[in-house]
């Protein structure tokens, strides 16, 4: 009986230190695989001319750093990316995308090993290479700024090493226009859900 007590109350002991895996000071790197499901909205001809985007799946990097055991802030990272643009099924080409995004979160600290948290912020996106679609007709705005609302949890493993899950929302939109004389297409909405998996390494 003593060894089984024992038992229990060093496995308790183990659950207990990895439940405090996030104290105030934390840092967390997470790797993600990113799959972008674009929503594809659009305004003016570029409704008629049905430009989207193609949806694909990107790499993803962030760095977590918890000010409280509860409330922490996120970068989210990764190398410019290449998008094609299409109307309706037929290439318009690609552009490159460079969608850094910067958040505050909350995590719930009563789960156990699981850390289930939600998030909003802010996404910056630059779009270069734009200017090369349907031939050198059309290009796309430099830049968009939104904002992004996010739910994920990490599953610790052990003191150092975990699984993620994350979905986000992205507010992503860009102006369609034609590089002869600037005139204005329409506005494409892409609004990107960013469903991903990933590993955590804390420090």
């Amino acid at each position: 009986m003593k060894t089984v007590i024992r038992g229990v109350a060093v496995a308790a002991l183990a659950l207990a230190s990895v439940h405090g895996f996030a104290d105030q000071g934390t840092w967390l790197v997470r790797a993600r695989a990113t799959q972008l499901s674009w929503d594809n909205a659009q305004t003016g001809a570029a409704k008629t001319l049905n430009v989207n985007a193609k949806d694909q799946l990107i790499p993803e990097v962030d760095i977590s750093y918890f000010i409280t055991k509860n409330i922490a802030t996120e970068l989210v990272l990764t190398y410019p990316q290449e998008v094609e643009i299409r109307a309706g099924s037929s290439s318009l080409g690609k552009v490159k995308a460079l969608p850094p995004s910067i958040l505050v979160q909350y995590h719930f600290t009563d789960f156990g090993v699981i850390r289930p948290y939600v998030g909003a912020g802010v996404n910056y996106t630059i779009f270069s290479s734009r200017k090369g679609l349907g031939g050198g007709t059309y290009a796309l705005e430099s830049s968009s700024l939104g904002y992004v609302a996010q739910v994920g949890a990490d599953y610790m493993l052990d003191k150092q090493w975990g699984l993620n899950v994350d979905v986000k929302y992205i507010r992503m939109s860009t102006d369609v226009i034609t590089n002869s004389d600037g005139a204005h297409v329409g506005e494409l909405k892409l609004n990107p859900i960013a469903a991903a998996l990933g590993v955590v390494y804390k420090f």
